[in-house]
């Protein structure tokens, strides 16, 4: 893989009217503006990070979240860039290039998760499941709608993932112009492609991190392949996304720890009592964690603050994310030739001192907030929401843009629908099959429910249900 061609610029509708036009922005910074206008990034503000419908102005959502990942973005990209140039690791790759990944990455944070439905992961999981319990009992005219779907669609259902949604809304949802979405450069679009695999394809037995999770739906295969082809990754990872992964990684495991801190989840006595054993297993680690904290904690004293343990704990993170963000820029410099060369499989943090580190944090969420009591009543509820709406939604679609009429409900139901979401089913509908025709509904239903805010797809489950 080459710079030239991995850091594209081409649009899928390209302006004549570029060169002539007195705009001095690079089109990566236009794709930004692009972005920060769109109502599906303002949507984020109401879209759950760990805490769904907190009512705390502290607690992160997938907004504050996104812009955070947007800015260890853009520095890891300006760290790796200068590194690039500075020891001459390509020949070929040039100041403006290191401009051009800082603003790219920038971009890339902040939609890296503007597929996801509404309640965070757990909203993936709960549209998968209802997919793997329901689909078998569809039924089309009398077929089994699983019968009617080839073995791709039906697994594009199962594996529900949001990444592949991102894709999919930047390029064809957000319909403003017309069919081509936020009609944003290959190069940004290729790096949110986190998983460069087809549902079927996906191998979370192969040891290579991209073969994970879907990348893409079969419906967009084909812009899929159009960037692909142009920045010359194939069903590799674009270099790109390694750098993005780890700004994300570094950002929600950094911050989830922060913000269970502050819910009262966990205390700075376990936080202590945590990294003993990562202090003791990285002896040679030029960042001692524990006794950062430590030394974060005896300065709360001696400035008296009223809570010297909530002062050394934000500090702590602050410095806990320099410290990793010079191991994922070691990570990347250090295998230079084979992500270059799309056989690196593991992050970036995988072989460095940040490894164990990251491993704790990630852990330690798991172990008091994602498995805790409160989370699991919460995730309890928004089962039942989202499950109610899939339901209902999935039933008032079947018919949709077909022969047989609809009745009184499902008309209804159909008209909460957003036209844009509509409008871009048309478009992919045209002269497809009524096979065809059923999955991109149903992949209508996915659309719908992931452009959905927390408080909406709340509000819209008691509405439909009579709590008013």
């Amino acid at each position: 893989m080459e710079w030239k061609t991995l850091l594209s610029a081409k649009r899928e509708r390209e302006n004549p009217q570029r060169q002539r036009l007195a705009d001095l922005r690079s089109e990566f910074e236009k794709d930004y503006h692009r972005i920060i206008g769109s109502a599906s990034f303002r949507r984020l503000q109401d879209k759950t990070q760990v805490f769904p419908l907190d009512k705390s102005d502290f607690i992160r959502t997938r907004l504050t979240h996104s812009l955070e990942v947007s800015s260890l973005g853009k520095s890891l990209g300006q760290n790796i860039g200068e590194n690039i140039l500075k020891y001459r690791r390509n020949s070929g790759f040039t100041p403006e290039m290191k401009e051009d990944i800082s603003h790219i990455l920038e971009c890339a944070g902040l939609i890296h998760d503007i597929g996801n439905p509404p309640f965070g992961h757990f909203g993936e999981i709960a549209i998968r499941e209802w997919f793997a319990g329901n689909l078998p009992k569809l039924t089309f005219k009398g077929r089994p709608v699983e019968d009617m779907l080839t073995e791709q669609m039906k697994q594009d259902l199962l594996h529900f993932e949001g990444n592949a949604q991102a894709l999919r809304l930047v390029t064809k949802l957000h319909y403003l112009v017309d069919e081509h979405g936020m009609n944003l450069t290959y190069a940004l679009l290729n790096t949110i492609i986190k998983y460069p695999v087809s549902s079927l394809e996906i191998d979370e037995h192969s040891g290579n991190i991209k073969d994970k999770k879907m990348g893409y739906y079969l419906a967009d295969e084909q812009i899929f392949r159009n960037v692909t082809e142009e920045t010359g990754t194939g069903n590799r990872r674009h270099p790109l996304t390694y750098i993005l992964e780890a700004a994300d990684d570094l950002a929600y495991k950094t911050a989830d720890i922060e913000d269970a801190f502050v819910k009262g989840f966990i205390t700075y006595h376990t936080l202590e009592q945590e990294l003993a054993p990562v202090e003791r297993a990285n002896p040679k680690s030029p960042f001692r964690p524990l006794e950062k904290l430590h030394q974060l904690y005896e300065r709360g004293l001696e400035k008296d603050v009223s809570s010297p343990e909530a002062y050394a704990v934000k500090n702590w993170i602050v410095s806990v994310q320099g410290f990793l963000i010079s191991c994922a820029t070691f990570g990347f410099t250090s295998n230079y030739e084979k992500i270059m060369a799309g056989t690196f499989s593991q992050d970036l943090f995988c072989g460095t001192f940040g490894e164990t580190l990251m491993n704790l944090l990630g852990d330690m969420a798991y172990r008091y907030v994602f498995s805790s009591m409160a989370i699991y009543k919460m995730e309890v509820s928004e089962s039942t929401i989202l499950n109610d709406l899939m339901e209902k939604l999935v039933h008032a679609v079947l018919y949709f843009d077909t022969d047989i009429m609809q009745d009184t409900i499902d008309r209804r139901v159909v008209s909460f629908i957003s036209d844009n979401y509509k409008n871009a089913y048309k478009i992919q509908a045209r002269g497809k099959s009524e096979e065809e025709k059923l999955y991109l509904r149903l992949l209508l239903v996915t659309d719908y429910v992931c452009g959905m805010t927390d408080s909406y797809a709340k509000r819209l489950y008691q509405e439909m249900n009579g709590m008013l």
